[in-house]
């Protein structure tokens, strides 16, 4: 029944030096924060007292700052459970994760000293230059934490969690060769393969599980993980029935439709139970910030605009023949279709089942078109379609409806760029990913990245990229 050939990576580590590791690790990861606001406190002060008074003694006030600062760094993360050892072993979120607790622990502080009447007491300079050299070095520190952390996961000297494996031979070696559980800092205790059996004949299943959880109760492992289909109802019921009485958290390993989303759930509605796999795109706080941030800067963008949008009008009409704005259907939102403002830079204006994308050198490109399209002017009209709701300043770009339903035939899941408003500028335009897409594979990448923004929208995130269409070059790239 027990398997121990599944490779050295998944043999236990002593138990005691385990049990040491994740009885000590919350206090030492919390000792090491409290340790870098501390320093970072007095080195500040150090520096402003040298500058100031050509000595390097810091104010006598600095011993409260810091540790003031401390706790309240130390203690915030606390309330976030961010000292557990799951939380280290990957670099993903770590970064944002302390950057808002830095955040939070200055606003409370500064809350504190106005509310107590002691701001006077502190330096503003100290307090200022504690905050900036603050981000990067925090960030810095929990960076190489977490990088020490998941080398000692993968080599078995740190372990978060200690796992014991219970299921039929295919499913157990199926779960282990997708997920590796050691990489999440998990040790294998032990593994329990159960026998083939008939719905009919349920002794067999009864005994192999006597003699799993007897095993287990000796190897006295933090989890059990049950790796059964969940269609297999009776059998599954078995194995959480057999574990129950174990001091065990037990876990189902998770199907295969599972892995293809990063966020998955268990949703209560009342009574109702259910297992989310996404969620809309924004909630309805993030729709409302969203809109209300187009609707302001679309405004100040629109009127402080004017006079440059008068003028590339009255170039257009004296470069070419053919209307000044351009008309052109697109989908937006949900797929619902509007009609996209552009200044006309062709001397097409393409809006059938077939439209030719603009190429390098093409000739049907006016001279003031590639003026316009170089420094993205052509864009500014969409101001009118951010105001009237079609669209907005920030998310995937849109395209001309006999792209989208060419490309949606050949690229999986390119619609789920239509589940937020297409934008004016977006992720993908400011990594460069603009111009032609006369390959499957171009506009695979730039869908992905589409898909990216989606995932990871934040206000914060919007306004990087509107700073980046601005500033950055790679947002000129591949102009036409």
């Amino acid at each position: 029944m027990s398997v121990n050939g599944l490779g050295e990576t998944m043999l236990a580590v002593p138990e005691r030096r385990s049990l040491i590791w994740r009885q000590w690790f919350g206090p030492l990861m919390a000792a090491s924060d409290a340790a870098v606001v501390l320093s970072l406190v007095y080195l500040a002060a150090t520096i402003y007292s040298l500058v100031e008074a050509g000595l390097p003694i810091p104010h006598s006030a600095t011993p409260e700052l810091a540790a003031m600062l401390a706790a309240l760094f130390v203690f915030t993360n606390a309330l976030r459970g961010r000292y557990r050892i799951e939380n280290y072993l990957s670099a993903k979120g770590q970064i944002g994760s302390a950057f808002t607790v830095w955040n939070i622990t200055m606003v409370a502080f500064l809350a504190l000293v106005v509310l107590a009447k002691i701001a006077e007491h502190y330096s503003r300079a100290v307090i200022v230059a504690t905050y900036l050299a603050g981000i990067p070095v925090i960030a810095l520190s929990r960076s190489l934490i977490v990088r020490l952390v998941a080398n000692g996961s993968k080599t078995g000297r740190i372990t978060a969690e200690r796992v014991f494996l219970i299921g039929r031979e295919e499913n157990v070696m199926s779960f282990v060769g997708r997920h590796k559980p050691w990489d999440a800092g998990f040790t294998i205790t032990d593994v329990a393969f159960l026998r083939p059996h008939r719905s009919g004949d349920p002794a067999k299943l009864a005994a192999d599980l006597a003699v799993a959880a007897a095993n287990c109760r000796m190897r006295r492992p933090d989890s059990v993980f049950i790796a059964l289909p969940w269609s297999e109802r009776e059998a599954v019921d078995a194995c959480i029935n057999a574990f129950t009485n174990l001091p065990v958290a037990i876990h189902l390993v998770p199907e295969p439709v599972m892995e293809r989303f990063n966020a998955v759930h268990v949703v209560r509605s009342g009574s109702l139970a259910s297992l989310r796999l996404t969620r809309r795109p924004l909630t309805p706080a993030e729709i409302t910030i969203k809109r209300g941030f187009d609707v302001a800067a679309a405004s100040c963008a629109l009127i402080l605009s004017l006079p440059l949008l008068v003028l590339i009008a009255a170039l257009i009409r004296l470069d070419s023949p053919g209307p000044v704005l351009f008309r052109q259907r697109r989908y937006g939102f949900n797929q619902q279709a509007f009609r996209i403002f552009k200044f006309r830079t062709m001397t097409t204006t393409d809006d059938g089942q077939v439209v030719v994308q603009a190429q390098r050198n093409d000739p049907r490109i006016t001279r003031i078109g590639h003026v316009l399209r170089r420094y993205n002017l052509d864009e500014l009209p969409q101001l009118l379609n951010v105001l009237s709701g079609e669209m907005s300043l920030v998310g995937p770009r849109p395209h001309a409806l006999a792209h989208d339903v060419a490309f949606e035939r050949r690229i999986a899941h390119y619609a789920r760029r239509h589940n937020v408003k297409p934008g004016i500028t977006g992720w993908a335009q400011v990594n460069g990913l603009r111009g032609e897409t006369d390959t499957d594979e171009k506009m695979a990448r730039r869908v992905a990245f589409d898909h990216w923004y989606i995932d990871n929208w934040s206000f914060w995130l919007d306004l990087a990229i509107l700073f980046r269409t601005v500033f950055s070059p790679k947002a000129f790239q591949n102009a036409r």
